[in-house]
């Protein structure tokens, strides 16, 4: 007998997902985290799909709704060639368009605790303060965890599945085998900071994230309330100097070469009230993993893989990885599919959304390209049929799916709209079509993994 059936390292968004959807399969989880919530994080900017699908499943989609986040209906950009800023909406693609075509930036310390809460209720164990410190291995196969709990003491737990969702910061991503690879395109620093006063683009685009290209890099502007804004600078690889020393005065300085920026924090200060009083920098480089599962253990989210963010897909890659996870944990665990097949599409549907973010923006950041072009590349990247503005909100609201590296089934309904029909339709959003030939496709309910019928 094994302690749990599941033990998940990291109580974000990833870790929250995973341990809720199997708990909610009546399976014994055990959640550990080194923090405390509420506790600070980055990446503030959702996208459809995890609200108004995964948070949907999860059971916290209308507590998320009442919490009073800034509402967001698209992006704003000042980008490459365009001499004014230009935005896409959400509601430009039809598969959001309705009761869909909108996210939310949140204060991530708020956002979180409401997915821990939701796992713990739906029957997750959760251990805060609890540090993970390795697995423990039989064989070829991941059986447990080393942690340290609230006081300090070591102990052990097993189980038949450990999912590593602890971010990039993972201690135990190296136990699956493999390497991280990092991509010779995105090797930013991030630096970054909040502001209160800040002005607002005007409306309807003020709860839009706005990101805005400089000669050494990029800034995001995030309204996270009427008067907190987010606003860091991701400097290119080659620029790294700028941001040695002294980092007050290299974001003070930063944000003096980009003149909309400024301009914006014309009238604002510098934040005073933690967590938001602190000036931070994080080395941004992106990264894939040669392997990421292997008998009995399985990463997602920044644990896996990590992409830039000017498109805001943490979250989305981090819930999106988890759910594919949990299908296939549960999927395994109740003995209908055996254990490789599950994991195999679970790594073919998160590596396709994966890339899908990654070659876009590959092709994003030549700086020489303008408004259009950025349609267009999206459309082809999607197989898209439709309008370039609708494949580019298709794109980055996550609810673009097609493995466009070899035009398997042309233009297929992306996964992240189907995520958002079953969460406001459950069963009534019907069967969907495998997206590999062979492959596996989801249950009515969304948790598990099943064999199409022939």
């Amino acid at each position: 007998m094994h302690d749990y059936d599941v033990i998940v390292v990291g109580g974000g968004p990833g870790g929250s997902t995973v341990a809720g959807l199997i708990a909610a399969e009546g399976h014994r989880v055990l959640l550990v985290d080194k923090d405390v919530f509420p506790r600070y994080q980055i990446g503030e900017s959702l996208l459809p799909a995890t609200i108004h699908g995964i948070c949907a499943m999860l059971g916290v989609r209308e507590e998320i709704e009442r919490a009073g986040f800034v509402r967001k209906g698209g992006g704003t950009f000042k980008w490459g060639t365009s001499a004014e800023p230009w935005t896409f909406s959400f509601a430009a693609s039809e598969r959001m368009a309705g009761p869909t075509s909108y996210a939310y930036q949140v204060e991530r310390s708020r956002f979180d605790l409401v997915l821990l809460d939701g796992a713990r209720r739906l029957g997750a164990e959760v251990r805060q303060g609890h540090r993970a410190l390795g697995t423990i291995r039989e064989g070829d196969r991941i059986t447990g965890v080393r942690y340290a709990d609230d006081t300090g003491r070591e102990r052990l737990a097993t189980a038949r599945f450990v999912v590593d969702a602890s971010g990039h910061g993972s201690r135990l991503h190296h136990d699956v085998g493999g390497a991280r690879e990092y991509s010779p395109h995105f090797r930013n620093l991030a630096l970054f900071g909040y502001f209160e006063g800040g002005q607002r683009m005007p409306a309807p685009h003020a709860g839009n994230i706005l990101c805005v290209s400089f000669a050494d890099g990029w800034f995001w502007y995030i309204p996270l309330s009427d008067t907190l804004t987010s606003v860091g600078a991701v400097v290119k690889h080659e620029s790294a100097t700028r941001v040695q020393g002294d980092p007050e005065v290299a974001y003070a300085s930063l944000i003096d070469d980009c003149p909309l920026i400024a301009e914006l924090l014309r009238d604002a200060h510098r934040a005073t009230e933690p967590p938001y009083d602190r000036l931070r920098v994080r080395k941004d480089y992106s990264y894939d993993r040669t392997i990421l599962w292997c008998p009995g253990m399985v990463l997602v989210g920044d644990a896996a893989c990590f992409i830039d963010p000017v498109f805001s897909s943490g979250v989305h890659l981090a819930t999106y990885s988890a759910l594919l996870a949990a299908r296939s944990i549960n999927t395994t665990l109740a003995g209908l599919v055996d254990e490789g097949r599950c994991f195999t599409e679970f790594e073919a549907r998160y590596r396709r959304e994966f890339s899908l973010f990654r070659n876009f923006l590959i092709t994003f950041y030549e700086l020489d390209t303008g408004e259009d072009d950025y349609f267009r590349q999206a459309r082809r990247l999607t197989s898209h049929h439709g309008a370039a503005d609708e494949a580019f909100a298709d794109l980055v609201g996550g609810v673009s799916s097609q493995d466009f590296s070899r035009r398997m089934f042309g233009d297929v309904l992306a996964e992240g709209a189907q995520l958002q029909l079953r969460g406001l339709l459950g069963d009534a959003a019907g069967d969907e079509p495998p997206m590999f030939p062979g492959g596996l496709v989801p249950t009515a309910d969304g948790r598990r993994w099943r064999v199409p019928d022939a």
